[in-house]
């Protein structure tokens, strides 16, 4: 189960944030992440906690600011290893996979960082750099840097493939909580475009 650690958080984005991180940890212990299965973290309490909305005409709820957060960490630490593909793999198929992806990618964190800023999230994201599922982390690039042809497909194919699963299953617990309507509308957004790349990564030989 990957560890949260609320404390090294806490020291990256200094103290006066300390009780709206803790908060956004626990809603993604107890709401969010949740939805992943053995993989991801399970909390004992069925409720997820909330953070207060920002004062903004745009009212968000919990769940919105830290889906918003989470996937724009989750966005951003993907492309470097989308980059890597067109020197390293040998296999059509994943260039293609590549490709689709790195366009959704691309425009999905424009409208995220549109709503971030909406939002009036601050400007350090809490979950850059946090190991949990579906996250492509820095060393993971490095590691994959090494690679090429049959070995560095399977090990981008693996890596897509997590962060497609739960993507997906983030997007449905926005869907399901969330309250703002452009951030439920771009989940549902999500939840098409990665349903359309995972079809076409099961179609990849």
């Amino acid at each position: 189960m990957p560890f949260i650690n609320i404390e090294s958080l806490t020291d990256r984005i200094g103290k006066s944030q300390t009780r709206r991180v803790k908060m956004i940890a626990r809603l993604l212990l107890a709401g969010l992440l949740a939805t992943t299965g053995p993989a991801g973290c399970r909390s004992s309490r069925p409720e997820a906690d909330t953070i207060p909305a920002p004062t903004t005409a745009t009212q968000f709820g919990g769940t919105d600011l830290a889906w918003i957060e989470i996937n724009i960490a989750m966005d951003e630490q993907l492309l470097p290893l989308l980059g890597l593909v067109p020197r390293s793999s040998g296999s059509p198929g994943v260039q293609a996979l590549a490709l689709q992806v790195q366009a959704f990618t691309t425009a999905e964190l424009s409208s995220l960082r549109a709503l971030h800023d909406q939002a009036g999230l601050p400007a350090v994201n809490p979950h850059k750099g946090m190991e949990m599922p579906g996250m492509v982390t820095p060393q993971q690039v490095t590691d994959a840097q090494a690679l090429f042809g049959k070995r560095f497909d399977a090990d981008a194919l693996k890596l897509i493939r997590a962060h497609l699963e739960q993507g997906q299953n983030l997007a449905d617990s926005e869907n399901k909580s969330g309250v703002e309507p452009q951030t439920r509308a771009l989940a549902l957004q999500v939840l098409r475009t990665r349903s359309a790349a995972l079809t076409t990564l099961e179609s990849i030989h």
